[in-house]
């Protein structure tokens, strides 16, 4: 059965999504903060800018208008990055229908107020973090240039209903793209929002040419420590060995084109954390993240080495080699 689905984003998996969800037949309308940037989309047709390459369906309906932006939808699609969602959502707070079920796409921790991107939404949307609207995620290992080419993809939706995840696996899946079901909303948005950080230091390594032994040693021990503090946040322990968890750590510690593996391996050749920002015009996610995840293990007391070196290389001005050898030195222990 078509559904009408509001796409709040401008970016690569905003458009994305709504070229899925297009396909499967639903009416899609895109909504950009940017009235310019949503009126190039609509006459273009193809997000040059960001998702270059790839034609919108005909169907998709783009508007820079914020009344628009979700009128007689059936669901929103949540795919803009973490850091910026408040101020987008704040936006167009006043023109979002009451429960109505929201599905994020975003991977991330907040600065500040350390919410996962469902949390952000409905304490926009309804003044607090567990307002009890119906908030899913989708996650997982989506390379969007490779989805886009309809290479084989396999994410995981979790949602605080479960039916609303079961609806979301139904709107997205396609014969390229499986989606799979998951009871664990928590432990699927920490697992996409910590991998990026993990990301970071894989870059790292490469910029150094620490070679294959390092990466998987940091694949390995980073997965432990992510997976650590997502139990200590309720999240289930399965969540981090599934797809959203190590599925999406792999995918974005090797790709070449991953925007936080590609940002560390430019600080691993000696450029400083702005100078790596300001070779993309992409948001790299794991920045801001790190912040947000040093302060939420230090809270719940979670042991983190890996992430606290990122941070230091990033904000305290250690040197990636410095952090390697601390990391390297650090007491001796069993592995389990």
């Amino acid at each position: 059965m078509a559904e009408r689905i509001a796409i709040i984003g401008d970016g690569a998996m905003a458009t994305l999504c709504a070229i899925m969800l297009a396909e499967n037949g639903h009416r899609v309308r895109m909504w950009s903060a940017f009235p310019d940037a949503a009126e190039a989309l609509a006459r273009t047709r193809e997000n040059r800018r960001f998702f270059p390459g790839f034609r919108l369906p005909d169907g998709v309906e783009v508007t820079g208008a914020e009344a628009e932006a979700m009128t007689d939808a059936d669901l929103a699609v949540s795919a803009v990055p973490t850091q910026f969602m408040r101020g987008w959502w704040a936006g167009i707070a006043g023109h979002c229908p009451k429960d109505l079920p929201i599905c994020s796409a975003a991977k991330g921790i907040e600065k500040g107020t350390l919410l996962r991107p469902t949390q952000i939404i409905q304490d926009v949307l309804d003044g607090r973090a567990d307002s009890g609207r119906p908030v899913a995620a989708i996650s997982g290992p989506s390379i969007a240039a490779e989805v886009g080419r309809k290479l084989p993809a396999t994410v995981a939706a979790a949602a605080n209903v479960p039916a609303l995840a079961e609806r979301v696996q139904r709107l997205f899946n396609r014969p390229y793209f499986r989606v799979y079901t998951n009871p664990d909303l928590v432990g699927v948005e920490i697992a996409g929002a910590t991998k990026n950080i993990i990301a970071i230091a894989a870059g790292i390594l490469d910029g150094l040419a620490a070679g294959d032994n390092a990466k998987a040693a940091l694949l390995t021990r980073g997965l432990a420590e992510i997976t650590r503090l997502g139990v200590a946040l309720g999240a289930s322990r399965e969540t981090f060995a599934g797809l959203a968890g190590v599925g999406d750590l792999v995918t974005t510690c090797i790709s070449p084109v991953g925007r936080n593996r590609s940002f560390g391996e430019a600080i691993g050749r000696g450029k400083t954390r702005d100078q790596a920002l300001a070779a993309t015009e992409s948001v790299v996610e794991g920045v801001a993240t790190t912040v947000s995840v040093v302060e939420l293990a230090r809270k719940r007391s979670v042991e983190m080495p890996i992430t606290q070196g990122v941070h230091d290389v990033l904000f305290s001005g250690v040197s990636p080699r410095e952090a390697i050898a601390a990391l390297m030195a650090r007491p001796l222990k069993a592995e389990v």
